[in-house]
């Protein structure tokens, strides 16, 4: 009698009394001694392919594309930000295959490596693409041709109005691929 209790003495008396049924003692509402996160919520791990990398801008991802028009896209991939474009150019090429009439391909200069223009030659495409500045041995293109290529520019440009593109929320590519390709089909609908 006449002994005051702190608000502490009354958490302690509390935390005495309640059953832990097999939890940890120190846990106290799904808060844990230990350092990390807890498995409070049973989440699963995400495993899969995740093409994030590095570059100047920060952590990124390269979205690469063959496009038929400025409505139209044929083949996609992903690469991470360090990736370079040719070999990620090529690889589409060979996923594209061998086509039967001769058709013009405009590139972005990024594509411009010898061995991107000589594999869209072999596969009968007509490569449209201006050299680098700095080609010791620079080759004429269709000019008038190339100012074409800003159709695939707009292309990206409406796909990117998602923001769930644009901002890569998802961390598998396979779930940021298939929401690039809902983003593709609702702009054809619309």
């Amino acid at each position: 009698m006449g002994k005051v209790r702190g608000a502490a003495e009354g958490v302690s008396i509390l935390a005495e009394d309640r059953d832990d049924q097999g939890q940890d003692t120190d846990c106290i509402t799904g808060l844990h001694k230990h350092q990390g996160a807890s498995r409070w919520y049973g989440c699963a791990k995400k495993r899969g392919r995740q093409s994030v990398g590095k570059s100047r801008g920060g952590w990124n991802t390269k979205l690469h594309m063959v496009a038929a028009s400025d409505r139209d896209a044929v083949v996609f991939d992903l690469s991470s930000g360090n990736c370079g474009d040719g070999p990620q150019g090529r690889k589409l090429l060979q996923k594209r295959g061998k086509i039967k009439k001769p058709t013009i391909l405009l590139m972005d200069r990024a594509y411009e490596g010898n061995e991107t223009r000589a594999l869209a030659k072999e596969l009968g495409y007509i490569p449209v693409v201006p050299p680098k500045r700095n080609r010791i041995d620079p080759w004429e293109y269709d000019k008038r041709l190339y100012k074409r290529r800003n159709e695939i520019e707009r292309l990206f440009r409406r796909i990117k109005r998602f923001r769930r593109v644009f901002t890569r929320y998802d961390k598998l590519d396979v779930l940021y691929m298939a929401f690039v390709l809902l983003a593709l089909i609702v702009d054809n609908l619309m």
